[in-house]
């Protein structure tokens, strides 16, 4: 065996999108002896030349490695191909990198484990060229035992953070922390399009945003123990005084054209809670209008 091999534990992964190809290009990267398969045959040359093992069938996939990691389309497709080779995973670690929905996790694990399978659900939270950074997290939901077990070959994809023996939770996460980033992405462009119209420049503006993001994160640190207690004193700033910001913001915008949807949903969900009676709360308030309390 190949010195670099040596005590390294042997991978496969199926399915070689971008994202499967950049797991497995991980893999191959540490060290570890990784077989591929893709129902594109084709997808898997690249790997092969670096020294990955082509499997012909699922079943062989399966068979080369007591590890396998899927990353494919959807669920279903999950489904399709591992259904049939169930009694060849049967005592091996099946972790599924695949994106779904919490019931769908669920689900399949309820299935690994009628079938004697090991099973993690996973959340990659990064694109492609992100996986083999440390810095990235990469969401693990089953059984703590398996994560504990396959730390030191998982962790070569990123960081892996332990959700818990709940298989749903990877998923619940990657869903709430992708709809976190959309919110963030959203108000950074909508400011940045507003002092843009004055001139300034996005690098500029940016440095001094990402300098806010971090006061930011302060405040919601504080508003989740606000959450958890479902106690939202407004010692630092009320709604109502954040209502009569936000009207400075919607001024400075309509002044220079710039589209006003996105403060004018925050101002709608301020406005709800002053209107149940909670204008004298935090914030943190707001998340009892997102619950439809």
């Amino acid at each position: 065996m190949n010195a670099r091999h040596m005590n390294k534990q042997n991978v496969t992964v199926i399915g070689l999108g971008q994202m499967g190809r950049a797991l497995a290009e991980a893999f191959l990267a540490a060290g570890h002896p990784t077989t591929v398969w893709n129902r594109t045959e084709g997808k898997a040359d690249a790997l092969v030349a670096r020294g990955a093992a082509r499997a012909a069938t699922v079943a062989e996939a399966v068979e080369a490695s007591g590890l396998v990691v899927v990353c494919v389309l959807d669920y279903p497709a999950v489904g399709e191909l591992l259904a049939p080779v169930a009694a060849s995973l049967r005592g091996r670690t099946l972790v599924n990198l695949t994106s779904g929905s919490p019931e769908q996790a669920r689900a399949e694990a309820k299935w690994a484990a009628e079938h004697g399978i090991g099973y993690l659900d996973g959340g990659i939270m990064t694109t492609p060229p992100g996986v083999g950074d440390s810095s990235n997290m990469i969401l693990y939901a089953g059984a703590p035992a398996l994560l504990d077990e396959h730390r030191s070959t998982l962790e070569v994809l990123g960081d892996p953070v332990d959700l818990g023996p709940d298989a749903g939770l990877a998923s619940l996460y990657d869903a709430g922390l992708l709809g976190l980033m959309w919110s963030v992405f959203g108000g950074w462009l909508h400011a940045t399009a507003l002092v843009g119209a004055d001139g300034v420049a996005a690098k500029d503006f940016t440095a001094l945003a990402n300098r806010w993001l971090k006061t930011v994160s302060w405040f919601m640190t504080g508003y989740a123990e606000q959450i958890d207690a479902g106690e939202y004193p407004g010692a630092d700033a009320t709604i109502d005084v954040q209502v009569a910001a936000i009207g400075h913001l919607l001024h400075a915008g309509e002044a220079r054209g710039v589209d006003d949807r996105l403060p004018g949903l925050h101002l709608e969900l301020m406005r709800a809670a002053v209107d149940a009676g909670h204008g004298g709360d935090s914030y943190a308030r707001i998340i009892e209008v997102f619950r439809g309390k």
